[in-house]
């Protein structure tokens, strides 16, 4: 099994310490953001780390309980937690309106397809980012974690770091970076109370644009149309009633397959999509403020991409890793002419105009204000 890192080891490895089980990794920590903020090229760069487990989009692909929990599980009920698909990812993929993130299916040479089979939840994104070979990888855990006694949850997935930490050469740390994860904040810090949490963010404008692009924000903000229509909480509420009821451009959304036209050629205005960034901002900073000052930081993308080396140094300071010279380098490398600055002045003026308004309350929550480049400050 190829493990996809161009940086071999130093050193040995420490003895990991004792959280609920022993494990090798000695801290865990949380990248969130809105997404569309560099999140997946710092997923990148974190994977090149030799005494880093970088779990790529791992709770987006598993959401919810009993896997985010606190209820115990077995072995055996945990594994069908992280095996089981992902319903709306399969049925993206089905539709022919796939994320960019999905790394799975774009491989039609192995095992699982979203047509017939499936794709494994953890499959989807999360082994694919660690191995060439995420058939086999999912094939050795499954004998292991099938065999785990019953224990809450948060331990089944501290266990589950240490045996995939192991299988790829044993690590220090665990990074979990999902795009879209501001709104589970206070749920992870629940869950994990001693996680350490990095809050990536970018200039709202730029972010609001690229959100309006990708398929995967699309279609959240559709979703929370149809949620706002049917006068519900979440889309888990959603009854066969509701969705008779909905318009026909909406209602075929929630089907197994749909026309990828609904999603793909549908007029939605850029601003709406400064507003969807404002609330997730909104909501993530006020639950970030609830975390010890000490258990999280916050990164920027555009100082990120900036000063590349002096951002990386200080984030494997915080997550407790060495900032080896060797991988700055290839950190600095794999970020040079990752995204675009300031790609929102290009949008007509009162097209700009507006979207700057919309997102006015989620710079507000961050610290920043109006066109500046945002500068939250260093916890």
């Amino acid at each position: 099994m190829a493990i996809s890192s161009r940086t071999a080891r130093r050193g040995g490895r420490a003895e990991g310490e004792e959280t609920t089980v022993r494990t090798g990794i000695k801290t865990l920590t949380f990248v969130v953001g809105t997404g569309r903020s560099g999140s997946t090229a710092l997923s990148q760069v974190l994977r090149l780390h030799p005494d880093v487990l970088s779990l790529n989009e791992l709770y987006a692909s598993i959401d919810g309980p009993p896997a985010l929990s606190e209820q115990p599980l077995t072995g055996e009920e945990f594994w069908r937690c992280l095996r089981e698909p992902m319903p709306v990812f399969d049925t993206m993929v089905r539709s022919g309106t796939p994320l960019p993130e999905f790394i799975y299916s774009r491989h039609p040479e192995w095992r699982y397809d979203a047509e017939t089979t499936g794709i494994p939840a953890i499959s989807m994104m999360a082994l694919p980012h660690l191995s060439d070979d995420p058939d086999a990888f999912l094939d050795a855990l499954e004998p292991e974690v099938r065999g785990w006694p019953e224990r809450p949850a948060p331990q089944q997935w501290h266990a589950l770091f240490g045996a995939i930490a192991s299988r790829i050469g044993g690590r220090e740390a665990a990074v979990e970076r999902s795009g879209y994860s501001l709104h589970r904040v206070g749920l992870l810090h629940r869950l994990f109370p001693e996680a350490r949490f990095v809050h990536l963010y970018r200039h709202g404008p730029d972010c609001a644009l690229s959100m309006s692009r990708h398929n995967g924000y699309r279609m959240i903000s559709l979703l929370r149309e149809i949620v706002r229509r049917s006068g519900v909480e979440s889309a888990s509420e959603l009854t066969d009633d509701h969705i008779k009821q909905l318009p026909d451009d909406l209602a075929p959304l929630l089907s197994p397959r749909y026309d990828p036209s609904l999603v793909l050629d549908r007029e939605m205005p850029v601003p709406e999509f400064g507003t969807l960034w404002s609330e997730l901002v909104c909501e993530g900073v006020e639950s970030l403020s609830e975390i010890p000052a000490g258990q999280r930081t916050s990164l920027s993308y555009e100082r990120l991409l900036d000063a590349p080396r002096q951002e990386l140094a200080r984030l494997a300071d915080f997550i407790g890793v060495q900032p080896f010279a060797e991988w700055l380098e290839e950190g600095d490398e794999l970020l040079d002419g990752t995204g675009r600055l300031g790609s929102s002045l290009r949008l007509p003026e009162r097209v700009l105009a507006e979207l700057r308004e919309n997102c006015a309350r989620g710079e507000e929550a961050l610290g920043v204000s109006g066109s500046d480049s945002p500068r939250l400050p260093q916890s």
